[in-house]
């Protein structure tokens, strides 16, 4: 329906207990080139760094660990016992938006957590929308918003950015995740339908 499903990119070695789509992390070209963009100098990748105390080589591996403690949790693994722990401090939207900055070398699994991250209707989508141009995320976060459109065309905030957001730069094809990356399939359904197709949503918490 939607296209072959293409192999999945290549994995990072800097973190060996990610999954096969991540290893190869820092042979990859940063993200904002792999998308035809410039890499900027990122007031949020500063403000992460001070915050975590990590360092460049890092702090992508604490994003991710931290946006799978607030929901992302289809991306849960086993993270290096000494990475600092979370921050308050840092938004749930700017988390997403960091996972996404063009300085990152090219992580599949960075983009897909902070898609889960924001799919709640807690998500501030305007103040997403407005981080997404400082940080020039924008190309990311259409094509997730676009992506989730297929799925769940009214789910926020993925239909406010797709009426706020400018589209500042086209994706070269094949640049970010494929669509079925952003959900989960779990096989025919009850009425012998086919897959069972659902976008990720991130975990609330209780109560």
């Amino acid at each position: 329906m939607f296209g072959p499903k293409r192999n999945s990119p290549a994995l990072c070695p800097l973190c060996y207990s990610f999954d096969v789509e991540t290893i190869e992390q820092l042979s990859s070209p940063p993200l904002a080139r792999r998308l035809g963009d410039t890499v900027h100098v990122s007031p949020l990748l500063r403000k992460v760094c001070q915050l975590s105390g990590c360092t460049d080589d890092r702090v992508g591996e604490w994003l991710l660990k931290c946006a799978v403690g607030r929901g992302a949790r289809h991306y849960e693994r086993d993270f290096s016992g000494d990475l600092p722990p979370d921050n308050a401090d840092l938004s749930n939207e700017e988390l997403a938006v960091a996972l996404c900055l063009g300085q990152h070398p090219y992580n599949s699994a960075f983009i897909r957590a902070a898609a889960q991250l924001l799919s709640s209707p807690r998500t501030d989508a305007a103040r997403l929308a407005r981080l997404a141009v400082m940080e020039r995320v924008e190309p990311v976060l259409l094509h997730i918003a676009n992506t989730a459109a297929r799925f769940t065309p009214e789910a926020e905030p993925w239909a406010f950015l797709r009426r706020h957001l400018p589209q500042r730069l086209p994706c070269p094809p094949d640049a970010l995740p494929h669509w079925s990356r952003f959900v989960s399939q779990t096989g025919v359904t009850s009425f012998g339908g086919g897959l069972d197709i659902k976008w990720l949503r991130r975990h609330e918490p209780a109560g």
